[in-house]
């Protein structure tokens, strides 16, 4: 009996322990709600914290509220690829929302070095943005939005009124909707009424991809800068709109840590952000360790994380004249689960966030005439350096118009000007080239997009250590100095409404055509093509038209009178494939060229890919959301996803080129080693990544070598020095230069012998004893841009970036390097997509 009145009180305590929190639990006891404004509760049918709001419930209360309150207005910025919505709350008090256009462009004007010296900042409000859980599986700041927008709508007294009459809030309550709702529906669907906080609970571990991706698998905390995404798009529209002072990003991070908020490790500040900035970070932490301190909840800063990479949410702000903040709470990843500091509650993870909005909004009130000097003396200084600088202009150049394009269109949504270049310069033909002058208000920004750097105060980096974006997209670049820059240089200024329009040169044909391969979308007509039934076949040597065009190797040749369809209607299956994009097809009258003819054994035929990806557990999401995204969003073109557990069953005959991502996760297809090595053998094509093609090597499918890593066994180093030296040798992220074999098929397109690649791993690839099996080699001194260390350094140099080997009929195409990293790779992109199309042309005899 003693016994069971044991077990029921343990019962009863965990019961107690884990009741449902109200709004007492979160809200400051010294302030009144006014009760006409709707509580969460009575909206989304749960107190905070008792189940995980999923999106369309947390859409529900924040239009619930604005319908409420006199304080708020909402706006929807846009929707993500899964069609939810993105919103935007603007916070403030009743007299502000009566003039806030007139606000927005007051404080506009801060960037403005010509209009912000006559602005009476002691007369303006500070400008906060709060955005939460851009990782979806970090919920815990989309939850404490409802109680931030609650709290900012029903607080009663003159401290609120205050604040509100001096601070303008804009309050992103999902960064990422569709991870969020992705993750609450996982952590919902396992919750126990009887809470279980055992970690190895299915609650505390999510099926792959998990919910810290939006619909493509990307991290999108790394995407402000490149802004490839609709999601990153919608809202950094929002952000220049306003040019908040201050910016804060809710995150969430192990389970047995606490509280982080910045600043990081000062060490690893970007050079480019002023000192002040981390000064003003730093003070305004002191608000966050009081206000955590009134609560209980333990915290640190200066410790962990960096501001050195701009395109996360909390170091893009750096860049713009305001401070952004970086929060981390220690992640309940469920309802509750235990941790080293005991068993963590979601209630309790949620008032952290919560408490985290206070102390900035606190913040932003008292520090807000420092804030709006800081900004308007940033981009002062800004504009002082840029006149001051040696560069005045950047010009960019590449025969490829969309790609580009696509470069312009990027620096577009940053506001920065850019315009056609007027005339010829220093090799630069002005009808295909930009020109970008310095002096401009996000100078500072520009000099981040073009900065290289290979020394650094520290060698450890949280993300990358290079993103050189003239690299990236593979462009001609150079800076301008007083010399040679003047304003007669300046052409039309972009227009991103206006893509390249390729034409089809010289009309209808009744006998051939032939479409150029260089252009970032030929691709994605190639594809089109294809998918319309029409034969094609590519030239593995140059060919000139009798009208002096040269067409290099790789060009796709479209005969007219070897098809199934009329030529009217080749001609407009060919008009529509080229359709929003910079590629040009010729129309070709016979087939007496110069350099090789029409119908020559130079040329081989192309087959329509047929694509499959592994996937799941163990495979990178995130390399295999940008093949994805890539494949879907660019070119238009299926790709099947097959889960590594599900490949047991899946008919490979189907296809006719797979795709295997970067991954440990092979392991589970080790039984099928004879099914994939059949297959390829009858002349299917396997595009291998990093440690997927270490796999296939491992599994003697393939010749390759790797670089075995030799650890120095003698002498002793401190203890404590033991993570640091360990993260030395890492490869977070940087660029190096390979060189080209431009007559090779996985090089069609591409017109210079050397180029950046991205690198983020220490597997080096030994060059093969087949000469012909590297078209893609580092180079004697590949570092370009970002941190290596030496060790690595004299590894990688003069090893093999891509080994093409022989399987039967069939290829194997290794890749140590990922060509499509983060969407914004685009002059990589081009190897991946040359081994899609032409991987099955590439002869025998040039394998491993």
């Amino acid at each position: 009996m003693k016994y069971l009145l044991s077990v029921l009180t343990i019962l009863l305590m965990v019961n107690i322990a884990f009741a449902q929190k109200d709004l007492s639990y979160f809200l400051p006891d010294s302030v009144t709600y006014d009760a006409s404004i709707p509580t969460p509760e009575s909206v989304i049918g749960h107190q905070v914290g008792e189940w995980h709001v999923t999106h369309d419930k947390l859409v529900y209360y924040m239009k619930a509220l604005a319908e409420a309150s006199d304080r708020i207005t909402i706006e929807e910025t846009g929707v993500t690829y899964e069609d939810r919505s993105q919103l935007l709350l603007t916070i403030t008090h009743p007299d502000n929302l009566a003039k806030i256009d007139e606000i927005k462009s007051e404080h506009k004007q801060l960037t403005n070095p010509e209009k912000s010296s006559s602005l009476d900042i002691a007369q303006m409000p500070s400008v906060i943005m709060m955005g939460f859980s851009i990782h979806g599986n970090e919920p815990s700041g989309s939850n404490a939005s409802m109680l931030t927008a609650y709290y900012l709508a029903a607080a009663q007294g003159q401290d609120i009124e205050n604040k509100l009459k001096n601070v303008v809030v804009l309050l992103d309550p999902s960064f990422n909707p569709d991870g969020l709702n992705r993750f609450a529906t996982w952590a919902n669907m396992h919750k126990s009424e009887n809470l279980v906080t055992d970690p190895n609970d299915r609650e505390f571990n999510e099926v792959w991809p998990g919910g810290r991706t939006n619909h493509y698998w990307f991290d999108m905390n790394r995407d402000w800068l490149p802004t490839q995404l609709v999601e990153s798009r919608n809202r950094i529209a929002q952000f220049h709109a306003w040019k908040p002072n201050i910016l804060t990003d809710h995150h969430e991070m192990g389970t047995n840590s606490t509280f982080f908020f910045q600043p990081g490790i000062p060490e690893r500040t970007h050079p480019i952000t002023p000192q002040k900035n981390q000064d003003l970070t730093g003070q305004i932490g002191e608000y966050h360790a009081r206000f955590l301190d009134r609560i209980g909840s333990l915290y640190y800063s200066k410790e962990s994380f960096d501001d050195f990479y701009y395109g996360k949410g909390s170091t893009f702000p750096d860049v713009q004249g305001a401070i952004g903040i970086l929060f981390e709470q220690a992640s309940s990843r469920g309802h509750a689960q235990e941790s080293v500091n005991g068993v963590l509650e979601f209630p309790f993870t949620i008032k952290n966030q919560f408490t985290a909005s206070l102390s900035t909004l606190q913040a932003g009130y008292e520090m807000r005439e420092e804030l709006l000097g800081f900004q308007r003396d940033f981009y002062k200084n800004s504009v002082n350096m840029a006149s001051n600088a040696n560069e005045k202009a950047w010009v960019v150049s590449d025969q490829d118009a969309s790609k580009l394009f696509q470069f312009a269109a990027m620096l577009d949504r940053h506001e920065i000007e850019i315009y056609q270049l007027a005339k010829s310069i220093n090799g630069f033909k002005a009808d295909k080239s930009f020109i970008i002058p310095t002096n401009q208000y996000q100078s500072r920004l520009i000099k981040a997009i073009f900065d290289v750097r290979t020394s650094f105060k520290d060698s450890l980096f949280y993300d990358v250590s290079a993103f050189n974006m003239g690299m990236a997209f593979n462009l001609d670049y150079k800076s301008l100095d007083s010399k040679d820059f003047n304003s007669s240089l300046l052409g039309e200024k972009f227009d991103s409404s206006n893509q390249p329009e390729g034409t089809i040169k010289g009309g209808k044909s009744e006998y051939a055509y032939i479409m150029e391969w260089h252009d970032f979308y030929a691709p994605k007509a190639l594809y089109k093509i294809q998918k319309a039934g029409l034969r094609t076949k590519v030239n593995t040597k140059e060919i000139s038209l009798k009208d002096g065009t040269s067409l290099a190797i790789g060009s796709v040749l479209i005969p007219v009178k070897q098809q199934e369809k009329s030529p009217i209607q080749i001609y407009q299956i060919l008009e529509e494939a080229i359709d929003n994009s910079g590629v040009n097809i010729y129309a070709v009258k016979s087939g007496n060229t110069n350099g090789i003819n029409l119908g020559s054994p130079s040329f081989e035929s192309i087959d329509q890919p047929k694509i499959a990806m592994i996937i799941g557990d163990g495979i990178s999401p995130y390399d295999a959301g940008e093949i994805w995204f890539l494949m879907d969003q660019h070119y238009e073109m299926p790709i099947t996803k097959i889960d590594v557990n599900d490949f047991r069953r899946a008919d490979l005959n189907r296809y006719n080129v797979l795709i295997m991502p970067d991954g440990w996760g092979y392991g589970t297809i080790g039984s099928q080693k004879n099914k994939i090595q059949q297959w390829t053998q009858e002349g299917g094509t396997i595009i291998a990544y990093n440690t997927a093609a270490k796999w296939l090597s491992d599994q003697k499918m393939t010749k390759v070598k790797f670089v075995e890593s030799k650890q120095d066994t003698t002498g002793y180093e401190a203890y404590e020095d033991l993570g640091n030296n360990r993260g030395a040798q890492v490869i977070g992220g940087a660029i190096f230069e390979v060189e080209l074999d431009l007559s090779h098929p996985l090089n069609y397109g591409l017109q210079k012998m050397k180029m950046p690649i991205f690198r983020n791993s220490t597997l080096f690839m030994e060059k093969s004893k087949n000469q012909y099996a590297n078209p893609i080699r580092y180079t004697q001194s590949p570092l370009l841009n970002g941190y290596i260390s030496e060790e690595n350094a004299e590894k990688l140099k003069g090893t093999s970036a891509v080994t093409v080997s022989r399987v039967g009929g069939g290829k194997v195409i290794s890749f140590t390097d990922n060509t499509n990293f983060r969407a914004f790779w685009y002059g990589t992109n081009r190897f991946f997509m040359n081994a899609v199309f032409y991987g099955q042309t590439i002869s025998g005899r040039a394998g491993e």
